[in-house]
């Protein structure tokens, strides 16, 4: 895609501002790191467009302290206070899904995800928000805590222009195929491959 021009235009009938407007489903997966952090550049890009950003964590800890998750709050109460950029929610499965009136983390982790997606698809059918991350939910598909197809069916069918971006390894194929753009993030070498553990800044 040489200069930002497309290989090939298809015979689709729609004119190039409607394909440049179309909304975007992206996936990175893959074994190498900076799948989220990825993610997370696109939403501040997102946020800078005046987009309302929604991101949703399916296996953080609550305890795990996320970076972006600072970062992206200040930015969400610059917006509020001067309306610079977009709004911005952050929710942790980890620390309890926030809609859900109960203290602390489920025990049935398979729960807590479907309560989860649950909750992202209403907000998907309400067209609640422009930019939706989904990190780390390849994992609960994988897993079957999720159905792949109703999220495809989902995803496949939502209203005006939202777009939305998925994180982790093991992408189940069906979602591969669905997806507008596909990164997969390979591994060449690693810091802990030396033993040396994450550190702030780099990890966090």
């Amino acid at each position: 895609m040489p200069q930002g021009r497309p290989v090939a235009v298809p015979d689709d009938g729609l004119t190039t501002r409607a394909r440049r407007s179309a909304p975007v489903l992206a996936v990175h997966t893959g074994a190498g790191k900076g799948k989220s952090t990825a993610a997370f550049g696109m939403a501040l890009r997102a946020w800078n467009a005046g987009m309302d950003i929604a991101v949703f964590q399916f296996v953080k800890s609550a305890k795990w302290k996320v970076g972006e998750e600072s970062a992206f709050a200040q930015l969400d109460r610059l917006h509020a206070e001067q309306g610079i950029g977009g709004a911005v929610e952050w929710h942790k499965m980890g620390a309890g899904w926030s809609w859900v009136r109960k203290d602390g983390s489920d025990d049935d982790h398979a729960a807590t995800a479907a309560q989860g997606w649950a909750e992202i698809a209403r907000r998907i059918g309400e067209q609640r928000h422009d930019f939706y991350v989904l990190d780390e939910f390849t994992y609960p598909l994988k897993w079957g805590w999720v159905d792949v197809a109703e999220v495809l069916e989902v995803l496949g069918t939502r209203p005006g222009r939202q777009h939305v971006v998925i994180t982790g390894r093991d992408a189940p194929q069906p979602l591969l195929d669905a997806a507008d753009l596909v990164t997969e993030m390979s591994k060449v070498k690693h810091p802990m491959d030396a033993g040396r553990k994450g550190q702030r800044g780099i990890e966090w």
